[in-house]
């Protein structure tokens, strides 16, 4: 349940080879610049240099206000809208949105991903047709500074990193205004409610009602 191979599909992002590297999506946060960088040197023509080390797809929308820092991949038929900001090493996907005062640092957003108002994504990593309604953000840091722990009912598992965010495992829908705690793993296919401080792990095809409460989707 918290493996790559258990929340991903990895045809739905180019950064697929770089991930399958790995067993845990934690393990991939520290090496995204990197990876972003070797993926630059390989993008097919249709993906234009509009500032150094930033790559946009010629069938990408971009707002004039949106800022795009480097180095970044925004993919084919992606909208960034007014007042976007991409911080910095950030991989989004095609099809996806990111929308008005969003804000991207060190991510890797799947292919059909929307984060499309006022959300915080960083250290993160989204999969595909990941959704995070209005407002709602991933908390990358704890207030004591201390390292990340992952816990998974009575395991925790030490990620060894200060900064990680959440991750969303394809098909996850996230309802507006949540808060999801560093270290947060959504499994594929689950919902969250909305107003939701999310802590841990949520199951794949469950329903996030509130801490203590976690129901399975009716007809799973």
């Amino acid at each position: 349940m918290l493996t790559i191979s258990d929340l991903y599909d990895l045809k739905e992002t180019l950064a697929g080879s770089y991930l399958a590297g790995f067993t845990y999506p934690w393990e991939a946060l520290s090496g995204i610049k990197e990876c972003i960088l070797e993926l630059e040197k390989t993008l097919p023509a249709d993906y234009e240099e509009v500032t150094p080390g930033v790559f946009v797809h010629k069938t990408a929308t971009i707002a004039p206000t949106a800022f795009l820092g480097a180095p970044a991949i925004i993919g084919a038929r992606t909208e960034v809208r007014h007042g976007a900001f991409i911080r910095g090493s950030a991989l989004v996907g095609e099809d996806c949105v990111v929308g008005n005062s969003v804000e991207l640092k060190n991510v890797i957003l799947f292919n059909h991903v929307q984060v499309p108002h006022y959300n915080y994504v960083g250290d993160s990593i989204l999969g595909s047709y990941a959704h995070m309604g209005a407002g709602s953000i991933t908390s990358n840091v704890k207030s004591d500074k201390t390292l990340v722990v992952i816990h998974n009912g009575e395991e925790s598992v030490e990620t060894h990193l200060k900064k990680t965010g959440a991750f969303l495992g394809d098909h996850v829908e996230v309802g507006c205004n949540s808060v999801l705690n560093p270290g947060t793993v959504i499994g594929r296919g689950s919902r969250v409610y909305p107003l939701s401080c999310v802590r841990g792990v949520v199951p794949e095809k469950s329903i996030y009602k509130h801490q203590g409460e976690i129901a399975r989707q009716r007809g799973e």
